[in-house]
């Protein structure tokens, strides 16, 4: 396979002047047919996850007849305009924290949140807001990276702990190591509290998923941290996940996100959606793994996945 070209990073200069994408008055783009365009920019937002991503949705593509190259831009206020303009084709996105950065780019920062734990209402949603930006949403597909909470394996093991609810009726006091918004925030300590009944009696600061939170509850001084589901370190901290049975958190599935007038053709749409039937949680999980902890090569390790799957 031919190699594709990784651009670490985008000159803010050479997006910004072009990436205001089609004005909400000016839809012409959304109502023409899907484009097929052969040389497609896939975008990825610079970390690990997203770059893999970018990385097995370049190589499904290729595999499909296209010529793709992959442009890393960390920040959503640059990718985004530009996916709309077309300088950025392809990129992948999470459901319910897309939906809601669009909803603020369109009603204003203090608009409603859209993304819920629902992922059709999301999904809704998300389509409603993209489609005047000339802007299609794929399906999701199984994987979703959203907050979640692990304890001590060996404190879940002595309370029996499974879930989140069992932790709420386990009536045990819990020091909850996150980010300092945590008391606010409604997926966090009102959120545990409200829709678990868990008995979180103070948030220690170290932020969400940090090396010095995990030891925290490693060591017993605080009782469960805030990470993600697709963290892959936990096991080296001793740490398992609590499920989140009642469905707290908002639906952050992984889905592709195109410029319709470029890359939404059906084409395409088959291709990426090759990776929804295999792409799990913990298979995304493990990829992560491999590039933070083995330091493993992206596109190596995509490679490997998608060959292990028989999708190239």
């Amino acid at each position: 396979m031919r190699p594709r070209l990784l651009i670490a990073v985008l000159a803010l200069a050479a997006l910004t002047a072009c990436a205001t994408g089609p004005s909400l008055e000016k839809q012409g783009s959304v109502t023409a047919p899907p484009g097929d365009s052969k040389h497609l920019t896939i975008g990825s937002a610079g970390f690990t996850e997203s770059d893999l991503l970018a990385q097995m949705y370049a190589l499904l593509l290729d595999k499909a007849g296209y010529g793709t190259k992959i442009l890393s831009v960390t920040n959503r206020e640059i990718y985004e305009p530009a996916l709309e303009s077309g300088q950025i084709d392809v990129v992948p996105e999470y459901a319910a924290t897309f939906a809601d950065w669009l909803s603020a780019k369109a009603h204003g920062a203090d608009a409603k949140p859209v993304g819920s734990p629902d992922l059709k209402r999301t999904m809704t949603a998300l389509r409603a807001l993209a489609a005047p930006r000339g802007l299609t949403v794929l399906d999701p597909g199984r994987a979703v990276d959203q907050n979640a909470f692990a304890v001590a394996a060996s404190y879940a093991r002595e309370h029996r702990l499974k879930t989140l609810s069992d932790l709420g009726a386990a009536k045990l006091p819990v020091r909850l190591a996150a980010g300092d918004e945590c008391v606010q925030r409604p997926y966090c300590e009102p959120g545990l509290k409200k829709t678990y009944g868990i008995d979180a009696t103070a948030v220690d600061p170290k932020g969400v998923g940090t090396t010095q939170a995990k030891q925290a509850v490693q060591s017993g001084q605080d009782q469960m941290v805030l990470t993600t589901t697709t963290d892959a370190t936990l096991d080296a901290f001793g740490l398992v996940l609590l499920a989140d049975d009642k469905h707290l958190q908002n639906a952050d599935y992984i889905v592709p996100v195109v410029n319709r007038s470029r890359a939404g053709s059906a084409g395409v749409t088959g291709a990426l959606g090759r990776l929804n039937t295999v792409l799990t949680t913990a298979d995304l999980a493990s990829l992560n793994e491999q590039v933070d902890s083995w330091r493993r090569l992206p596109e190596d390790v995509a490679r490997a996945y998608l060959k292990s799957k028989k999708l190239i």
